[in-house]
């Protein structure tokens, strides 16, 4: 079939779309044309739509929504309406069947496939689904036991069971489906995926909502095959876009083993999300000789109390170790603050900000309030009544929910200003643009 794929994500700084890399390779594998609609570079999204989509040269679209809002509480920016305006406008310019999917989409599919009209979508892995879709299509066989397909049934949107794939099954990544290096030019490292889904049990995560609970780790020859591939484009920066690098621990440390076997460590810089446990000196040891420059540990809290509350699974003296494994190796670290949480005191806040001045990171990034994703244990929480005081937006897509604790919402932004004009002055990134507008609801 002839499938055109489109990236609907045009936010600055510009981030490679991998998921689109990878389905357009699993489509191209099963025998189908595709071509790839990157909007992420065009200044007139309508126009650059009517050049690319037509009856004639196109029996399926894909779509992709890869963020529904910036989760950002400052801003409360919703990406949801402008993707509804251009699945409109593509289904004005052709008759195709349309497929939305991405990771923005598998967190709340049913509400956008309801803004949309779209006529199917897909959650989680795409590269299953999709290809075995148009196969079904196109050889007019049934269709509708597609694990992980969301298709319309009397009114309503049927969502087929999960099915919990190995990525050994994928095929070779060429990863020349996306102008990578233009990203690169761009300034932002390519993404690299060594793993998919998250067994954690954050409160507010949708990480294992939008990926599955089950971590499936990819074989790390696969993994450094595709980074060898991308040095071979220019490509020397990378990202890695699993939950967590570090887990489990065993398959960084033999990712990190492969890249120095292959003797590349050396031409590559990556970074890495990771957990503070478990992290230990010979991760970061090996890391570093593989190849690593950064490493950013999403803490959320540095108080043992709210660690807990939030269900982190490590505590203060893991922070402070995971930072310290990083500094002795030379590997930069930047810490990822939460703050607002269910049960967030002053003492809570005061007690985080005092451990960012015991481990010392190179960067903290603050953020006050917690976006609430619809399925995560949060929501739940919210639902059944004891945190809707704290609760700030609207029950749409298109209006993002955030929590606050309304016990700190009176001072939190002014502890957090007076923390950021402190030691950590040209250190510490803070969103507060319009906390204090915001906050003003919940005094």
């Amino acid at each position: 079939m002839r499938i055109a794929l489109v990236n609907t994500n045009r936010i600055r700084p510009a981030v490679a779309p991998i998921g689109l890399d990878y389905i357009a390779e699993a489509l191209n594998a099963s025998g189908h044309q595709v071509r790839i609609l990157d909007l992420s570079w065009t200044g007139d999204p309508q126009a650059a739509i009517s050049a690319f989509c037509s009856p004639q040269d196109v029996d399926l679209v894909g779509i992709t929504l890869r963020n529904t809002d910036d989760c950002d509480f400052g801003t409360r920016r919703s990406f949801v309406g402008e993707f509804v305006e251009t699945v409109h406008t593509i289904r004005e310019h052709t008759g195709a069947k349309i497929i939305l999917g991405g990771a923005g989409f598998s967190v709340m599919p049913k509400p956008v496939l309801d803004a949309c009209g779209a006529d199917f979508g897909v959650w989680a892995d795409g590269e299953f689904a999709f290809p075995e879709l148009a196969n079904r299509l196109e050889q007019e066989r049934p269709w509708h036991d597609i694990p992980d397909l969301i298709w319309p049934d009397q009114g309503a949107w049927h969502h087929n069971p999960s099915a919990v794939l190995s990525l050994a099954s994928l095929p070779r990544m060429s990863r020349g489906w996306v102008d990578n290096r233009r990203y690169l030019q761009e300034g932002e490292p390519v993404g690299i995926e060594t793993k998919r889904g998250c067994p954690g049990k954050c409160i507010y995560c949708a990480d294992p909502i939008a990926k599955g609970k089950q971590t499936r780790p990819r074989d790390p020859r696969t993994v450094v095959e595709e980074i060898e591939t991308l040095l071979e484009q220019g490509i020397d920066h990378l990202q890695t876009c699993d939950s967590e690098f570090n887990l489990p621990e065993w398959h960084a440390l033999e990712t990190c083993r492969e890249i120095l076997g292959r003797k590349i460590g050396h031409k590559v810089r990556w970074q890495a999300m990771c957990s503070p446990s478990p992290f230990s000196a010979q991760l970061a040891q090996l890391m570093r000789r593989a190849g690593c420059v950064g490493v950013n540990f999403g803490v959320d809290s540095g108080d043992e109390g709210m660690l807990k509350r939030l269900k982190r699974g490590f505590g203060p003296e893991d922070i402070l170790n995971a930072v310290d494994c990083c500094r002795k190796e030379g590997i930069e670290v930047m810490v990822d603050l939460l703050i607002g949480g269910p049960g967030e005191t002053r003492e809570t806040i005061a007690s985080t900000l005092e451990l960012m001045k015991r481990a010392q990171p190179d960067k903290v990034n603050v953020a006050l309030g917690i976006r609430i994703y619809p399925g995560t244990e949060l929501a739940r929480l919210v639902e059944r009544g004891p945190l809707a005081a704290g609760v700030i937006g609207g029950p749409d897509p298109d209006q993002p929910l955030f929590f606050v604790e309304p016990e700190v919402a009176p001072f939190a932004s002014e502890m957090l200003d007076t923390f950021v004009s402190d030691a950590y002055e040209r250190k510490v990134r803070m969103r507060r643009a319009a906390h204090q507008a915001l906050l003003r609801g919940l005094r």
